[in-house]
């Protein structure tokens, strides 16, 4: 499997946000002990994938939201 951008950018900023937006509310104590670690892991992926423009799972399901070289 080769790590191509799969991801619009619009995409990669959502993915951005949404992981800022979940690691403020851990940090502000908004999030309780049994979800304080899956809030975590889904900020983390979503700024990972956000930085590098590759999803796993639009590669396993062979979805692409960037836009087609010309």
């Amino acid at each position: 499997m080769k790590l191509q951008i799969n991801e619009h950018p619009i995409d990669r900023a959502v993915r951005i946000v949404i992981g800022i937006a979940l690691f403020a509310l851990i940090a502000a104590g908004a999030v309780a002990a049994p979800w304080l670690y899956l809030a975590a892991f889904v900020g983390a992926l979503m700024l990972v994938t956000g930085a590098v423009g590759f999803c796993p799972l639009y590669a396993i399901l062979r979805v692409s939201t960037a836009r087609a070289h010309r």
